[in-house]
Parts: C-alpha cells; structure tokens; sequence
C-alpha cells in the first residue's frame, strides 16, 4: 500500500523535506543571502550622508565665500559709477566747474565765519561787536529773501525770444544754473526771483510767480562774474539749450549790478523761533 501511494519511491515527508532544500540551490543570490547585500544606490547614500566636513574643505569654503563678496562689492560699486561713465563730455564739464564752483565758495564761507570768531574773541566791546554782525547778518538774511535791495558785481543775461519756444522750464533751468554757480541775488524783468518763485505757462506766455513777462527776458544776476558766465555758456549749458530753440542768450558782465525789486516781508503763520 505504501508503494503504491509513493510510485517514486520517496515518502511525502521526505519529499518535502527535499524539495525545501533545493529551493536555495536553484534561484543563488536570492532570500536571505541576497538581501545581506547592500546594493549600488545603498553604497552611494551611505557615502553622501551623513557629510564629512574636513577643517581643509571648511576653510576652503570660507575662503571662497570672501572672494564671491569681495566681488559682489566691486560690481555694486562699478555700477553706482555707471551714470557717470556714460554721460556726455559737455556733462562731465558742468558738473566739475559747479564742483568747483562749491568748493571754492565753501572755503570762502569757512574763512568768514573764522573771520568773524576772531573779531568776537579780540573785540574789547564783545556785546557790540555780536550785535554788529547781527545787523551784518539780518542784511545777507533780507538779501537772500527779496526784502532788501542789493548791488554788486555780476551778469545780465538777456534771452530774446522772438518765435516763443522758450519755455518756462528754461528759465528755471537758467536760474537753477546761475544759483549752482553762486548767484547771491536775481531779477527777472522786475520780479524778484527767491526760493519760494515758480515759472508757469507756455512757450510766449511765461509768468513769474503768477505774474505775466514778456520777451526779452532780462536776468539781473549780482555774484561773482567769473562763476556766473562760464556756467552759463560752457557745453550743453542753458546758453546752448536756448540757441537750439531759435533764441538768443546773451551774458555780460559788469562791476555793478543793481537788484531793487522787493518782495513782500511775509510772516510766518506756524513756525516760531525756538532760541531762547
């Protein structure tokens, strides 16, 4: 009977227990001995992670990272000058004379006020001597404020416009340029030309703190009048402006230049001294 259950030969528990052993001989590198292996990716994330810093590659980073912001530093600075680098000859040229301009009238205010120390330290009379530079400096106040008349040297330019293409703007830009290059006082046809004096209109229709002038218009200008002309005429100046719009500007010095046109004395409605 049991020959007949087994033709083979091979009893069912030996059967299997044979079959079970062959498994692993059949399929090599597969189950439990395959996966003892690590594989190629396995290899590669263990190498990467977690990272090993080195002192040399720490300090090599940090030397990398003050060159990349030293050269970051030098392109920002670069570009901040571009302005300058693409501007025009005649630009470069107005802008260093009114460099100039300035500094030599800061020099020329630093003496004053040096000036001016000295006397009250080596007056007998102090109390005297601080009103007179008072009244010295309400003057240079009402000069600068259109209150009180002014003469000295200086320029008048005198634009002729006969075909009406200048327009306020160029006026402004005129006295703009004339207080660039030092200009202590200005007229323009009659009007007092302070901080607080605005050009409007059109091209033949100019007013003048809502005041109408007409051509020609007439700069009475007191400073010194080696500042006040070059600036004026020099390359891509208002002189050269105006000409390309069918007008003419005219600059001439003299020792003596009279600017009597006053404005009203106008008191402030909020602000109060705060000397005590």
């Amino acid at each position: 009977m049991d020959s007949d259950r087994n033709p083979g030969g091979f009893g069912g528990r030996d059967g299997r227990e044979s079959s079970a052993a062959a498994t692993p001989g059949a399929a090599p590198g597969s189950g439990t001995a395959g996966r003892g292996r690590p594989t190629g990716r396995q290899r590669l994330k263990a190498g990467l992670w977690p990272p090993r810093i080195t002192r040399a590659q720490l300090t090599v980073a940090l030397l990398l990272f003050v060159l990349g912001l030293g050269l970051a530093i030098q392109v920002r600075s670069t570009s901040d000058n571009s302005a300058l680098r693409g501007a025009r000859q005649e630009d470069l040229v107005r802008i260093l004379d009114e460099l100039d301009s300035r500094t030599q009238r800061l020099e020329d205010e630093k003496r004053r006020l040096e000036q001016q120390r000295t006397e009250l330290e080596t007056s007998s009379d102090q109390a005297e001597e601080a009103r007179r530079q008072t009244r010295q400096k309400e003057q240079q106040l009402g000069i600068l404020a259109g209150t009180v008349a002014a003469q000295g040297p200086g320029i008048t330019l005198t634009v002729d416009d006969r075909s009406g293409t200048v327009e306020p703007d160029m006026l402004l830009d005129a006295v703009q340029e004339l207080r660039a290059a030092g200009a202590e006082a200005i007229e323009v046809n009659g009007h007092r030309v302070v901080a607080d004096t605005y050009f409007t209109g059109s091209g033949g229709n100019v007013e003048v703190g809502g005041r109408k002038i007409d051509a020609p218009y007439r700069f009475e200008v007191i400073g010194k009048p080696q500042d006040l002309e070059p600036a004026l005429n020099i390359p891509g100046g208002i002189v050269r402006t105006l000409e390309k719009e069918q007008a003419t500007a005219t600059v001439v010095r003299s020792e003596k230049i009279v600017v009597d046109a006053l404005r009203p004395e106008k008191q402030p409605d909020y602000a109060r001294s705060s000397a005590r």
